[in-house]
């Protein structure tokens, strides 16, 4: 796993390219390269920071070959076997490494390679015969790709920062991808937080031309693939699980895993075990104090179930940072606002195994999307039956929630909060519902929250959810549930910070179930098969039968977070009154003053849970504060 960079025909490449490496240091330790090129049609210099996983001794990029040169960020599970046919027609290869694969199936196949890919990955080719450069990405956005096309120039990279460093001033905030993530908690793959930034899209490839011409095309169509598994056989999920877990064990350097104690972390991690003996374990634990008051179950408490039934070595990281001294570092490293405090988990995760001398932790990232594994799933369905009870009915459940406190007695109430979010979206439309079990605000009180001249831009971002979950033909909820969580939760959220995180800490973190054959095989299908009453990912839970104990399986769902409530509540306070509540977003009127001041009261009221809005909205500051500087030149 890497980090990228590089710069097409842009009058100062060379500097660029340097600057943009340089920042990406975090995410390739263990080497780094440049590559220029240029004749009478263009310049064109390739950079590449190297986390070594495959092929220690020959695998340093950026590698150039017969005309061809790449610098790749990813990892080919299937790699093996794709040399295999590729030098059974004819091609010869000077090292062992994945990126070598790569860059002669595209000299084969060109773009039609990239279906073939069985990976997580984002690259640059340059042909220099053609003098095309060509960017790529894998299918669900596991690997991000940056770039800005200006006057017939191209600068990429994998991080936004890198670009930022590159170009300063000239890229200023994007007021429509700031009002997505004081929404969503998190900016929309469709979305750049910075104005003239490009998000290469998921499953898609683009060519630039020496004449400034360009386009880009989708390769892997996650709606039409979803419609046409959901109209195909069932798959063997018990077959293809194992099998991802199996392939993406794939590495010349130790494996571990992430063990939660939940379902998803459990199945791959007693899998990988299975497969790989060596393979050992990570889980978190928390300040008893901070999971009274959120109400967090004891995770910790099965992981060292399943680890002791396995056989698996685990180590226990508490989690209880300094939230204040971390917080400006996070917020840097995620790239973008992004509200979600589970970050931190995989942040210091990564540490502790990278400080142990690992670089490679599996995940159960995915499995919730795919399978109808998040409580918002069984709400929406719930919602719909809750639609059909009289107005009076309603009215008196409403006033009953209403009265209720999220926190008594230094306890967090859960279904408390859980009543009082239901309540929230209960009687919206189907997507309206589902866009709200999630988003922070209903749109009248983002509305409130921001600038009144913001109010067209609010319109345009729901009208975008709109879009993405109405675009499919599945027809039942639940698969649309997930579909539309593959298409936005998932890259725009988990994968972003998990890729940002992971990588601040130079360690790659896999995800089995984020997989082309695992995604076929969850929409295969029917939504009765994934969530039906109060239970989600049935067929999963079902298939896992034959590697986990029933107590692990049938076990609640948990997410994978932090004791928000109780760091917003003792160790923020100073932060919230000082920086989010005189800071630089309400001085611009970007966030209206006495709307923060109510919804920090009321928090602290003990009547209503704000503190993931809390949270996003300091965290957004804290990255605007960083853009300004950026602009400012600083």
């Amino acid at each position: 796993m890497c980090g990228i960079a590089g710069a097409y025909q842009h009058p100062d490449g060379l500097q660029a390219a340097k600057l943009m490496s340089e920042r990406l240091a975090h995410r390739g330790p263990d080497d780094s390269g440049l590559h220029s090129f240029s004749d009478a049609r263009v310049s064109v210099h390739l950079s590449h920071r190297r986390l070594s996983i495959i092929d220690l001794a020959q695998g340093a990029q950026p590698l150039v070959k017969d005309g061809l040169a790449i610098t790749y960020n990813g990892e080919l599970y299937n790699f093996r076997e794709l040399r295999a046919d590729l030098a059974a027609s004819g091609s010869q290869f000077a090292t062992n490494s994945d990126t070598e694969v790569v860059l002669e199936a595209w000299r084969r196949w060109g773009p039609r390679c990239l279906p073939k890919l069985r990976g997580m990955f984002a690259f640059a080719i340059l042909d220099e015969r053609s003098g095309s450069l060509y960017l790529a990405r894998d299918p669900f956005g596991i690997k991000p790709l940056h770039y800005v096309s200006r006057d017939g120039w191209v600068l990429f990279a994998s991080e936004l920062k890198a670009l930022s460093a590159a170009l300063g001033p000239s890229l200023e905030p994007d007021p429509a991808a700031l009002v997505a993530s004081v929404l969503f908690y998190w900016v929309p793959d469709s979305r750049c937080s910075l104005r003239g930034v490009n998000k290469l899209q998921p499953g898609t490839w683009a060519e630039f031309r020496p004449d400034g011409s360009h386009r880009s095309q989708a390769y892997f169509d996650i709606a039409a693939v979803a419609a046409a598994a959901a109209a195909g056989p069932a798959y063997d999920l018990r077959e293809v699980v194992q099998s991802s877990v199996k392939a993406h064990l794939v590495a010349d350097v130790p494996v571990s895993s992430f063990l939660s104690g939940g379902l998803d972390s459990g199945i791959v991690t007693v899998l990988a075990k299975r497969a790989n003996p060596e393979v050992d374990a990570y889980t978190i634990t928390f300040r008893r104090e901070d999971q009274r008051l959120e109400a967090m179950p004891d995770d910790a408490l099965y992981a060292r179930r399943i680890a002791k039934r396995y056989g698996i070595d685990l180590h226990e990281i508490e989690i209880a940072p300094d939230v204040v001294g971390l917080l400006p570092q996070l917020v840097d490293i995620l790239d973008e606002p992004t509200g979600d405090p589970a970050a931190i988990n995989t942040l210091l995760m990564c540490q502790a195994a990278r400080e142990a001398g690992v670089k490679v932790v599996l995940s159960g990232m995915g499995a919730d999307e795919l399978f109808g594994g998040y409580r918002k799933h069984v709400a929406c369905l719930m919602a719909g039956r809750y639609r059909l009870l009289p107005a009076p009915g309603r009215r008196a459940v409403r006033m009953a929630v209403d009265r209720l406190p999220v926190a008594a007695a230094g306890r967090g109430l859960r279904y408390a909060r859980w009543a009082k979010r239901f309540l929230t979206f209960a009687e919206l439309s189907e997507e309206a519902a589902f866009r709200r079990s999630y988003s922070l605000y209903d749109p009248s009180e983002l509305v409130a929250l921001l600038d009144p001249e913001l109010e067209p831009v609010v319109d345009e971002v729901l009208g975008d959810h709109f879009a993405v979950y109405s675009d499919n033909t599945l027809d039942d909820q639940v698969s649309r549930m997930c579909l539309a969580d593959s298409r936005l939760f998932l890259p725009g959220l988990n994968l972003t910070y998990t890729d940002r995180a992971s990588m601040a800490a130079s360690t790659e973190v896999r995800v089995p179930f984020v997989d082309p054959v695992v995604f076929r095989a969850a929409f295969s299908l029917a939504g009765e098969h994934k969530v039906a009453g109060r239970k989600g990912k049935l067929a999963l839970r079902e298939a896992a039968r034959a590697w986990l104990p029933d107590e692990v399986i049938d076990r609640p769902k948990a997410s994978f977070s932090a004791p928000l409530r109780a760091w917003v509540r003792r160790d923020l306070v100073e932060l919230v009154d000082d920086v989010l509540q005189h800071g630089e977003l309400v001085g611009s009127g970007f966030l209206r003053e006495e709307a923060v001041r109510r919804l920090v009261a009321e928090d602290r009221s003990g009547h209503e849970d704000h503190s993931k809005q809390i949270w996003q909205l300091l965290t957004l500051e804290l990255w605007y504060r960083n853009a300004a500087k950026t602009v400012a030149g600083v």
